[in-house]
């Protein structure tokens, strides 16, 4: 469970964290300049404030991996999901850290 205010521990991907990354794909691409044939969660963390953030690594292909961190708004303020950034060059291990 996670603590409001801070970062969970790293937590594996679920079916809710996939849908999260594909609706932001597109923006995704568009920062990134690249187009993902390849595009997973595998792990993410969250942070319960007034809504949630999260910190999701996605596989896109071979070794890369990127990071991105995503907020979910609370249902009452119309759940909307806004990509805040992407970290490219990353690795499978590579921990996921706030930025």
């Amino acid at each position: 469970m996670s603590v409001p205010g801070k970062f969970s521990e790293t937590k594996d991907a679920t079916k809710e964290t996939q849908k999260l990354c594909d609706q932001v794909k597109p923006e995704v691409e568009k920062k990134t300049g690249k187009k993902f044939k390849e595009y997973v969660a595998v792990t993410y963390r969250e942070q319960i404030v007034a809504g949630t953030n999260f910190l999701i690594k996605v596989h896109v292909g071979g070794v890369q991996y990127i990071h991105l961190s995503v907020s979910e708004a609370l249902p009452c303020n119309g759940g909307a999901v806004e990509l805040k950034g992407v970290q490219e060059n990353h690795t499978k291990d590579d921990p996921l850290i706030p930025f």
